[in-house]
């Protein structure tokens, strides 16, 4: 009789995935550069690098207040992804600027999800995570806020961090959020604000791109049928997702789609060079890999229900400053789509790039720079007298 799964038994593993050797993978730390830090939180070591200001002193006449920073990468991304703004960024806001590897992603270690009472994968451990970095940077100055830059998945983090310590964020900025807006409630977007005719139809359209959205695809699909079966489909999901067919899969993805996801994100994908490809793939040298993978989905996916309302019914309940960057030819998030969640946080600032797809800050990055620093002078701009870090400017 055939063995349960013959179609993946038979298949030999994979030497290669995305141009990446998959023969000796190496433990995480021993892939660190020459600038990576790692620390331990809650049994996970989180990979992380800071990019500290400039010594001399500036005109605080001219400038802001001191901000630490935070930086939350997107889905399949890592710290690489913020690497040539980060050093910029320590010069507008005058404070260290930090970005870490969320569990699955980048260089942090891949810890078994079954080895501490909170997940690594799951959403409250990367808010949790958040702050604890947020206390580190703002130990020198006590109840010193941070601002949180977000891109894409990363965005959800910032907010719900936002959200569960509003206390401990100065502002956010939100760079092609991916996060649903709500489809009701804000003001009418016509034409005229960039948001086509049909917006679900090309909304959802934008998502079946097979390049890009293969995995979200999955990630909705399988949550629905979860949602309709209850705890048996969650039971058998599960089963699967640590099977070792299902590693076989995550591989085949991954070097099926991994480059095109990366070319597709960008407007001028000839503009991209090995150094960023191999940025990108680098992780995909690390031990358990594509274990953390399938733990984050599975974490993504039978996630226990909250009592709290849906993330869209809670962007109103945002009251520090924000900023929404978007790309005009973002084929991963529309910009329109931007545009609707701008308008559903109270006093929030919107900015299109021109020529730009779903990585603003690594595809245009002085014009990225340039609306950063004009939102934080507009928002925290130092006057004659000493103000706190606690309150905008006025």
């Amino acid at each position: 009789m055939a063995e349960d799964g013959c179609c993946f038994s038979s298949m030999l593993p994979q030497r290669s995935v995305a141009g990446v050797a998959q023969d000796e993978l190496l433990d995480p730390k021993e892939l660190a550069d020459a600038d990576s830090c790692f620390c331990e939180f809650n049994g996970v070591d989180l990979h992380h690098k800071i990019s500290r200001p400039p010594r001399e002193e500036e005109d605080v006449k001219v400038g802001i207040r001191a901000i630490p920073t935070v930086l939350l990468h997107g889905f399949g991304a890592s710290a690489f992804s913020w690497e040539r703004v980060m050093q910029p960024l320590a010069r507008v806001v005058m404070a260290d600027v930090l970005a870490f590897d969320r569990p699955a992603f980048g260089l942090t270690s891949r810890t078994s999800a079954a080895s501490s009472g909170l997940n690594p994968y799951s959403m409250i451990f990367s808010v949790l995570a958040t702050l604890f970095f947020i206390d580190r940077l703002a130990s020198e100055k006590k109840g010193a806020k941070a601002l949180l830059i977000g891109h894409s998945a990363g965005c959800f983090v910032a907010v719900e961090t936002y959200l569960k310590a509003p206390e401990k964020v100065a502002a956010l900025v939100l760079v092609s959020p991916a996060i649903f807006a709500p489809l009701s409630g804000g003001r009418s977007i016509g034409k005229e604000n960039g948001a086509p005719e049909n917006r679900i139809l090309r909304f959802f359209k934008a998502l079946a791109d097979i390049r890009t959205q293969l995995v979200l695809v999955i990630f909705i699909v399988l949550k629905a049928l979860r949602d309709m079966a209850g705890s048996l489909f969650a039971r058998a999901l599960t089963a699967f997702l640590q099977s070792t067919q299902a590693l076989m899969l995550v591989r085949m993805i991954v070097d099926k789609f991994g480059i095109s996801a990366i070319r597709v994100s960008w407007f001028d994908p000839s503009k991209i060079t090995d150094y960023v490809i191999q940025g990108y793939t680098k992780p995909l040298k690390a031990k358990g890999w594509e274990r953390a993978f399938l733990d984050y989905t599975l974490a993504l996916l039978t996630v226990s229900s909250s009592k709290k309302p849906p993330l869209s019914e809670r962007l109103a309940h945002i009251s520090c400053p924000v900023l929404i960057i978007t790309g005009d030819s973002d084929r991963v998030v529309p910009a329109w789509n931007a545009k609707r969640l701008s308008l559903s946080i109270p006093g929030s600032s919107f900015e299109v790039i021109e020529e730009c797809g779903h990585l603003p800050h690594e595809e245009k990055v002085e014009e990225f720079l340039m609306i950063v620093e004009r939102f934080l002078r507009r928002e925290f701009a130092v006057s004659d007298q000493p103000q706190s870090i606690d309150a905008p400017a006025p």
